[in-house]
């Protein structure tokens, strides 16, 4: 039995090139199959490669390929098209308006001025995106049909993103325009990150016109002077005029209080490797059973990052009023597989497989939580590793067509199981002395596609 070799279009293209036929060559003459029981000439998996094929004359490829009956090398690559469990959880990231830090405006220090509507959120990502990459891998088949190999798989990293900004929707904000501000609760934070000074027209203006109070009664607590009690009585005011109040600036201190824009975004990578071996357990004309066993590792690479802009009154931003959050990921697998599968030959060359297998995988899980100004004058970073046993499960179906002697195509899907793995479910911690963002265990995690590629044997 030959082992089955797969691949991407890639190389597909590098085999066609090498192709042609000889001048004044035809189609050629089929290959041969082994004779089915009882001497009858028909098609099966038990030909001189464990194959299907053409019989007898000589093979239409110029390419140097070999013969899959015999031991030997094989390199397989695909084109693969995946999906995964979508993992990030549900957290408002800012709200319209702006906190009063000082107190000046309302009387009291942390009053909300504004509607403090929903602005950003987790939950703005939009729809779920696949992920192209590629499957690479070479091998070795002895002679007892035995193989074994070595490959990597990569998809190319999936981005999602979303804003908030000082354009409301439809223009839509309060009489005083609060509406237009975004705010987030980010504390214990130093005063590099206290952001511009003046960021809206209230600041150094007159917030309280002159007026007089009429009328009004008040009582004078009684007080001692030298040993002389003054005070005691109530009097009347009438007449008195109130000056008018001018705010000062720095009211609303904080990059992350009365920003003007907001960017989230949420990327994922996945890969797989893995150094493996199949040997035949069955055979028979039209199917073959196999075992299959090795170590692998898996990567799961997932970086969430906030973006903050404070512009000052005059509409100007600079390094200093941008500060940047990022929560990274990284969770690496390392275990072994075991697994089996099932080849049945359909008939004209083509034939269909389905394999089985599961492994029990060490997880080093990394999360790094981390506050930093864009001019990278200051920052502040968490860090924690831990670790946790993550069983796994999954399979393939894949339809192989043998086109020619040595060369094997293949279309199928792919689904891997993986259980008590790490996901972001709080991933902004808003504590910039502490960075804690929350993470809590993934039960379920499910990643699957498709793939379609070739082999060659050498």
């Amino acid at each position: 039995m030959r082992s089955k070799l797969y691949g991407g279009m890639a190389v597909l293209v590098a085999v066609l090139a090498t192709a042609a036929p000889g001048y004044g060559q035809g189609l050629g003459t089929p290959t041969g199959f082994a004779p089915t029981p009882g001497g009858a000439s028909g098609e099966g998996l038990l030909d001189a490669g464990g194959l299907p094929g053409l019989d007898g004359g000589r093979n239409i490829f110029t390419a140097p390929l070999g013969d899959p009956g015999k031991p030997g090398f094989f390199t397989f690559a695909d084109a693969v098209y995946y999906t995964g469990s979508w993992t990030l959880g549900s957290q408002t990231v800012a709200v319209r308006g702006l906190l009063d830090t000082t107190g000046q405006v309302t009387g009291l220090p942390g009053t909300l001025i504004g509607s403090g509507a929903t602005a950003l959120s987790t939950n703005e990502f939009g729809r779920r995106s696949w992920s192209p990459g590629v499957n690479l891998g070479v091998g070795y088949k002895f002679d007892d049909g035995t193989t074994v190999h070595a490959r990597i798989l990569h998809t190319a990293g999936q981005t999602y993103t979303a804003g908030a900004s000082l354009a409301t929707p439809f223009a839509r904000s309060r009489a005083d325009l609060s509406d237009t501000f975004l705010v987030s609760g980010v504390f214990n934070f130093p005063p590099q990150y206290a952001g511009p000074r003046v960021k809206t027209a209230l600041e150094g203006s007159i917030v309280t016109p002159g007026f007089i109070i009429s009328g009004q009664t008040i009582t004078i607590p009684p007080f001692i002077v030298n040993g002389v009690t003054f005070g005691g009585q109530t009097i009347t005011i009438d007449g008195v005029t109130v000056p008018a109040r001018t705010l000062g600036d720095g009211l609303f201190y904080g990059i992350w209080n009365g920003a003007s824009n907001m960017t989230i975004s949420y990327k994922t990578w996945y890969t797989e490797a893995e150094i493996g071996g199949r040997i035949p357990l069955f055979e028979s004309n039209s199917s073959r059973i196999y075992g299959m066993a090795g170590v692998r590792f898996h990567h799961f690479m997932e970086r969430f990052s906030w973006r903050t802009e404070s512009y000052d009154v005059n509409g100007v931003v600079t390094a200093q009023s941008v500060a940047n959050y990022t929560n990274t990921l990284s969770q690496r697998m390392y275990g072994p597989y075991w697994g089996c599968g099932h080849e049945v030959y359909l008939g004209k060359r083509y034939s269909l497989s389905a394999d089985l297998h599961g492994g029990v995988f060490l997880d080093y899980i990394k999360e790094r939580a981390k506050y930093e100004l864009e001019d990278n004058s200051i920052a502040n970073k968490r860090s924690l590793n831990k670790m946790q046993f993550v069983p796994t499960a999954g399979g393939n179906l894949n339809l192989w067509w043998y086109p020619v002697k040595g060369v094997q195509m293949r279309v199928g899907y792919m689904a891997n199981t993986f259980y008590n793995t790490v996901r972001m479910s709080q991933p902004i911690g808003f504590n910039y002395g502490s960075p804690d963002p929350g993470y809590a265990t993934q039960y379920f995690r499910l990643i699957h596609g498709l793939n379609v590629g070739i082999g060659l044997f050498f």
